[in-house]
């Protein structure tokens, strides 16, 4: 976590940087509550592999196996969000958005409602934030 400073008027008053790489929109959010309260807790994986394409996939929490290399982002909604190493590497400059879009989601990923998926959408973390991320990834 990184420090930053609030003005010349409150010079020594500090304020916590905190960033993401992982967030959700309200509208995942409010998916993520009906998923939960329908079938359990819930956690999300997005490979981008050939055969699932880029959309995260929701699963029921222990049905898919996690790597001993993939990447836990973090949490949205109260729900693990992970990805595998690979695309980890090729994305670690952004933050992932967690939303809904509509129509069925695309191979076993449980569906954020009726006739809605789960989709990502991203944003390039500035300079800032990505100085904030080492930080808080060094004194993890």
């Amino acid at each position: 976590m990184r420090t930053a400073g609030t003005g010349s008027d409150e010079a020594n008053s500090e304020v916590q940087v905190t960033v993401a790489r992982v967030v959700a929109t309200p509208a995942a959010l409010e998916a993520i509550d009906h998923v939960v309260a329908e079938r359990g807790p819930v956690m999300f994986f997005q490979s981008g592999g050939c055969c699932d394409g880029s959309l995260p996939m929701c699963f029921g929490e222990g049905e898919f196996v996690i790597g001993g290399h993939d990447v836990r982002l973090g949490t949205v909604g109260g729900c693990p969000f992970w990805m595998d190493h690979r695309q980890f590497e090729a994305w670690k400059h952004t933050q992932l958005i967690l939303d809904v879009g509509a129509g069925e989601p695309e191979g076993f990923s449980i569906a954020a409602g009726e006739g809605r998926h789960f989709v990502t959408r991203s944003k390039v973390f500035t300079e800032d934030e990505v100085s904030a991320l080492e930080g808080t990834e060094r004194s993890s």
